[in-house]
């Protein structure tokens, strides 16, 4: 018999699909097979390119597989081909991340145990008022109090969710809960999802000063730019707790870090490197900006309509900086043109726009980040020989560029020292203190992994080191 799964019809809407087997497209395979039976499944799912990534089994004939699948199309034929498997009863297969889904992936636990009516009375009504009125007296004792001093809220409307773009609030709610679950379990933060209607700047601001009285930090998430800009600038500039949009900094921080590493290997200085840009959103803007105060010799900014150069009409405010302080070269056209004889490739852009020839056309030992996802602007497999080093946003490749990295441990140093804003010598420090985890880097590791021991531990002492030296902490009380 076999049980079908609860989850969107895999039949329907495949979804682009990444060239290697992922648990983000995992099958939860449940089936009643002796061990004869199980080396037929084993054999069927290597035949169709999946990955068996677990097997458990509780003693009886019955076996649980998490089966890794490169797509929805190819979830389908991994079903299929465990069905027609001779001498296999399927119990149940379901799309194993929608499963993980289910009723959501947060829940709010006391840290107070409430065993009778003494308790009672002291966790809420008559005790708690004495706790407020202490509070309304002394405003700073907010922080001594109650949950504020670990609480961030991650803010977000929707307009731009990973690679998906404005799909609004709701649908933004399960990345939001992915991050917050991040942060709890890189750095014990207590993080809140907090998806809003809000569409306008003005919207958004108003939004963010509203809650702000429960938070030790905002975390702005998936905010289309170049609204992000001014919403994070404004924000700042009323409140003060830190706001920090981390598709911006967090990526920038990972980025620079992997640079600093990265111009190690190869040996090259960072005053005489060219690094070309290839998407100047948010994540491109803020990389920009941390490269050129870590001293980058010249940066070439490219976007959808070619290089971003002083013949160029029309630019905003941030795509003006790659014309005022970079492309010192003067150079015009497209992508193709700013990456020839660049000593390094950042896309964050889109997927597949890189072709292998314009690579050949850097400079010597050059360096790749190709970080679209989950298909990077260009696969690894098709560089040529010339590339020295090469990153994606992919943990199925060596030197993932993963915003995990950065935010929980900048987050966790924050809220320490009860930090009014994160300043670029703060998000400096972070990125130093990843780089240095990796004090003999290699072409193969340039950068910490995200489950790497101590990492959070590392960037939070940096950061919360950084914001003292700068003013930036709040006395205790």
């Amino acid at each position: 018999m076999t049980t079908t799964d609860s989850s969107p019809d895999m039949t329907s809407n495949p979804t682009p699909s990444p060239t290697r087997p992922s648990t983000g497209y995992a099958l939860d395979v449940t089936v009643r097979a002796d061990t004869e039976a199980m080396g037929h499944i084993l054999a069927a799912v290597a035949g169709m390119g999946a990955d068996v990534r677990r097997v458990d089994s509780d003693g009886t004939a019955v076996r649980r597989l998490l089966v890794a699948c490169s797509g929805t199309d190819h979830q389908l034929a991994v079903r299929t081909a465990i069905e027609s498997t001779t001498g296999v009863e399927v119990v149940a297969i379901v799309d194993a991340t929608f499963a993980l889904h289910e009723g959501g992936k947060l829940k709010v636990a006391p840290t107070a145990d409430l065993s009778g009516p003494d308790d009672l009375a002291m966790a809420y009504t008559p005790g708690v008022g004495r706790v407020s009125s202490r509070i309304a007296d002394e405003p700073e004792s907010v922080w001594r109090y109650t949950g504020r001093s670990n609480a961030v809220a991650v803010l977000s409307n929707g307009t731009a969710v990973l690679g998906l773009g404005d799909i609004g609030p709701e649908a933004a709610m399960p990345v939001m809960e992915g991050k917050a679950v991040l942060f709890k379990q890189f750095a014990d933060v207590d993080a809140y999802p907090v998806c809003v209607t809000g569409r306008t700047v003005d919207e958004m601001v108003a939004i963010g000063r509203a809650i702000a009285p429960t938070f030790g930090g905002i975390n702005l998430e998936d905010i289309a730019a170049p609204a992000c800009f001014e919403i994070e600038r404004r924000l700042q500039a009323e409140l003060d707790i830190p706001i920090f949009h981390d598709d911006q900094h967090g990526t920038a921080i990972v980025v620079v870090a992997a640079i600093i590493n990265a111009a190690r290997v190869v040996g090259k200085a960072l005053s005489d490197m060219t690094v070309t840009i290839v998407g100047t959103g948010a994540a491109g803007v803020a990389c920009a900006l941390l490269l050129d105060e870590i001293g980058i010799g010249n940066i070439i900014g490219v976007d959808s309509k070619g290089v971003l150069h002083a013949g160029r009409d029309g630019l905003g405010e941030f795509k003006q900086w790659f014309v005022d302080h970079g492309n010192r070269r003067g150079v015009t056209g497209g992508a193709r043109e700013a990456i020839a004889g660049a000593d390094v490739l950042i896309g964050l852009s889109g997927p597949g726009i890189i072709e292998p020839e314009w690579i050949a056309d850097m400079a010597p030992d050059s360096i790749v980040f190709a970080l679209a996802n989950p298909v990077p602007e260009i696969m690894p497999e098709l560089l040529p020989s010339s590339v020295a080093v090469v990153a994606t946003g992919r943990s199925d490749y060596p030197n993932q560029i993963n915003n995990v990295l950065a935010f929980p441990g900048v987050f966790r140093g924050l809220l320490d020292v009860r930090a009014t804003r994160a300043t670029d010598g703060v998000k400096l420090a972070a990125a130093r203190a990843l780089a240095e985890m990796v004090p003999e880097p290699t072409a193969d590791r340039i950068i910490p992994g995200a489950f790497d021991p101590g990492v959070a531990e590392v960037v939070s002492f940096a950061v919360s080191q950084a914001a003292v030296a700068e003013g930036l902490d709040r006395p205790m009380v």
